[in-house]
């Protein structure tokens, strides 16, 4: 089987990148720094929600599904830095050559790891390739928004509409998942200022399986698979989930065991 590789960041705000933007905002502290730059967005645009070149990534979640299995897990370690965890993404890509899912990648994450490997010089030709060196990318490859070996879920769903876009939390737990567990994207900041990463990562690791549930869910809609494929497949992951142990996957077989349907 094609592997396939689901994928989802956690970010903060840059504050190292906004002081080199902005000098006079040398003196203040971490916390500081991004007020001042979401006071300065919130006044220009509405919303403090960053430019996507000043986030800086703290996590990437991945499900990874091949013949040999499914796992799910954050790249690295928590104390990694940002050039590492941007360079293992890509070097995934590089070496399995797998079909990307994700949802609501291609309007976020990717951008964001583009122009986080732009930054820490990080190389990502197998990516990045379209079909000079390898003809298979002519007419399918990552970086195309119609092409198939990067899968928006929510972009197809919604059939590349913004005003048609579904929540990650409210599909999941439509379709009788477990979704999201007492954290959200707007939460991260906080949490990574108090010492949170490692339930930055618990989170991150539960968004990409509420993700791989859905494509499965999809590719069952779409006639990839068949009631039993499906129903294997959604057991496969529910098996690997009891088999890791940790805090956040038993409460998360408990919230799928409870909505399941």
């Amino acid at each position: 089987m094609t592997p396939v590789l689901v994928f989802d960041l956690e970010t903060v705000p840059d504050v190292a990148g906004l002081r080199r933007l902005r000098p006079e905002w040398a003196p203040l502290s971490d916390a500081e720094t991004a007020a001042a730059a979401f006071a300065e967005r919130r006044e220009r645009t509405g919303s403090d929600f960053l430019p996507l070149h000043l986030h800086r990534i703290v996590a990437i979640g991945c499900a990874f599904r091949d013949d040999s299995g499914f796992r799910v897990r954050c790249l690295g370690a928590p104390e990694d830095d940002e050039t590492k965890l941007v360079h293992d993404f890509f070097r995934l890509i590089d070496r399995y050559t797998p079909q990307l899912v994700s949802w609501n990648g291609g309007g976020f994450d990717l951008p964001v790891l583009h122009y986080r490997a732009m930054v820490h010089g990080v190389a990502a030709a197998r990516y990045w390739e379209s079909g000079d060196d390898d003809r298979d990318f002519r007419y399918n490859n990552y970086v195309n928004r119609y092409h198939a070996r990067h899968c928006d879920l929510m972009d197809v769903l919604a059939m590349y509409q913004a005003r048609a876009n579904a929540p990650l939390d409210d599909l999941s737990r439509l379709c009788g998942f477990a979704g999201k567990l007492g954290m959200s994207g707007d939460k991260v900041w906080g949490a990574f200022l108090d010492g949170g990463i490692d339930s930055i990562r618990a989170y991150c690791e539960t968004d990409v399986v509420n993700t791989y549930l859905l494509h499965c869910r999809f590719q069952r809609m779409r006639g990839a698979l068949g009631e039993d494929a499906y129903a294997r497949e959604v057991e496969t992951v529910r098996a690997s989930l009891q088999g890791i142990g940790a805090p956040h996957w038993q409460e998360y077989l408990a919230a799928w065991n409870a909505g399941d349907r």
